[in-house]
């Protein structure tokens, strides 16, 4: 890579000209003027200042802390469990330590809370909070999908793994990009057709988001093609079972 400090954009130097012009007729300090240095500072600050703008954040990140945050969250306000910090961590996709002092920033504010069954320690979200209310709102629109699939799919047989891909699975794990307009689901078994659609349309209802489900057999989805390839090189996030490629 060049070094940043010898490297002047073409592209920007009529710009520059532009801007000593106005400088000048306004009685102000030209760029021009400036010292070389100085005016190569100036131009690369503000190239880094245009594409930081350009670039679109990840789906949580104004809002939330870190996606992991953001699991943890959905873990506990969209399903009203009460977990202990181990499970907690298990069902979030978060190490142990991570978690730990997730739960503990969030007990300190109030969200979270916290009681001692014996040895265990027993997190909840704390619903005399008046966060809690609208904080379950956005995480329903944003990582609900996930949590809510869970639950409506767990209660149908015959159904062996479910994951979300495409462009929503990318943004939770992290990926920068528009927000997602719909969700798409993969799953794998030999379930009720009807139901498995039925289940989405309540999801889909609770998101306010299209979910798209893909209904087919473990055998149908080993077969190669270039729609099921693609979905195996993507981004994935298990929702029921493991990703049935790894």
């Amino acid at each position: 890579m060049a070094d940043r400090g010898q490297c002047v954009n073409p592209r920007t130097e009529p710009r520059l000209r532009q801007m000593a012009g106005a400088d000048d007729a306004s009685g102000g300090t030209s760029v021009a003027r400036q010292p070389r240095q100085e005016r190569l500072l100036t131009i690369n600050i503000v190239e880094d200042n245009l594409s930081y703008m350009r670039t679109e954040a990840p789906l949580l990140a104004p809002i939330f802390r870190s996606d992991g945050q953001a699991r943890l969250l959905s873990t506990l306000l969209l399903t009203g469990e009460e977990l202990s910090v181990t499970e907690l961590a298990k069902h979030a996709g978060l190490a142990y330590p991570t978690a730990h002092r997730e739960v503990a920033r969030l007990v300190d504010a109030g969200i979270l809370s916290e009681r001692q069954v014996g040895r265990t320690r027993l997190i909840r979200a704390n619903d005399e909070s008046p966060l809690v209310s609208p904080l379950r709102e956005i995480l329903t629109v944003a990582t609900g999908p996930a949590v809510i699939l869970t639950e409506e799919l767990a209660r149908i047989d015959r159904i062996e793994s479910v994951f979300l891909y495409g462009s929503f699975a990318a943004r939770m794990l992290g990926d920068a990009g528009r927000a997602p307009h719909d969700v798409d689901v993969m799953v794998l078994g030999e379930p009720d057709v009807d139901a498995v659609y039925d289940a989405c349309a309540r999801v889909e209802t609770a998101v306010h988001r299209p979910v798209n489900p893909t209904i087919l057999t473990p055998e149908e989805f080993a077969v190669p093609s270039a729609f099921l390839d693609n979905v195996r090189s993507g981004p994935a996030v298990a929702v029921i079972g493991e990703l049935p490629w790894r």
